[in-house]
């Protein structure tokens, strides 16, 4: 997913808001990070954005990856879609494949594959789903790297299938006990504050564990860190997170 010499991954979700690209925040943001995951039309994304943003990790020397979702535009991607195993398939092999076209008129490999939302969080409790995006990606390109939380079993299961998998971790989420991310309908579920978030981050590279919302501590092995790139003060974060993980020889973006 990453250059090889580095020891932590940062990874952001883009394309997803337009006005993040004309406003120059996905700019900033790709100066930051190692992996962008690029939406494919699934709960955002065009032709054009996805085509602007590979073009602009391929300046920045950011591995491209595809940000697939149900295709369920008008919930962003957040609601649960039910769908039998193949059309789920095909969806997602619809979305891949588009990034992975798009990838190569640019001169880019695409790298990796990561689901968004409700498939994310769906992915890790249901087999058939998670096989399902599997299979699809299978279809594309063997040697594409699957991306999901850590902790989660369904990096075992899509390993199991001969699939490169890395275990995630998020600097600006807020952790609960049980090692699920707190709901954004909840309060406290997001990290905007850039020092917090980097703290975060330093933790998880460094120590292999995050703090909970309840004060427990969570254990946890992670190859990337997210940021989200819709979070308020995604840019500081980013940068915070960057500069705290350089400091500490645990990052060289």
């Amino acid at each position: 997913m990453s250059r090889e010499e580095l020891i932590i991954d940062l990874n952001c979700d883009m394309g997803e808001i337009p006005e993040l690209y004309t406003d120059g925040t996905e700019q900033a943001l790709m100066q930051q990070i190692s992996s962008a995951n690029i939406a494919c039309g699934g709960h955002a994304g065009s032709p054009e954005s996805m085509a602007a943003l590979v073009n602009l990790a391929k300046k920045h020397r950011v591995a491209a990856g595809a940000h697939i979702s149900y295709p369920d535009r008008p919930n962003f991607g957040r609601k649960t879609v039910p769908m039998s195993a193949a059309k789920l398939e095909e969806s997602a092999y619809s979305q891949i494949a588009l990034m992975a076209e798009t990838a190569t008129r640019a001169g880019v490999a695409l790298k990796h594959v990561k689901p968004h939302g409700a498939l994310y969080h769906d992915a890790q409790a249901n087999e058939s789903i998670a096989t399902a995006i599997a299979k699809a990606v299978l279809r594309v390109d063997a040697r594409l790297t699957l991306v999901e939380q850590a902790l989660s079993p369904v990096l075992t299961l899509w390993t199991g299938m001969g699939l490169c998998t890395v275990a995630e971790a998020f600097a600006d989420r807020v952790y609960e006990s049980d090692g699920k991310l707190r709901s954004r309908t909840l309060p406290e579920a997001l990290i905007s504050d850039p020092s917090r978030a980097a703290e975060q981050a330093l933790s998880i590279a460094r120590e292999h564990a995050v703090a909970a919302r309840d004060g427990s501590r969570l254990y946890l092995h992670a190859g990337t860190i997210c940021i989200h790139g819709d979070t308020k003060g995604a840019v500081q974060n980013a940068r915070a997170i960057r500069a705290a993980l350089k400091l500490h020889g645990d990052c060289d973006v």
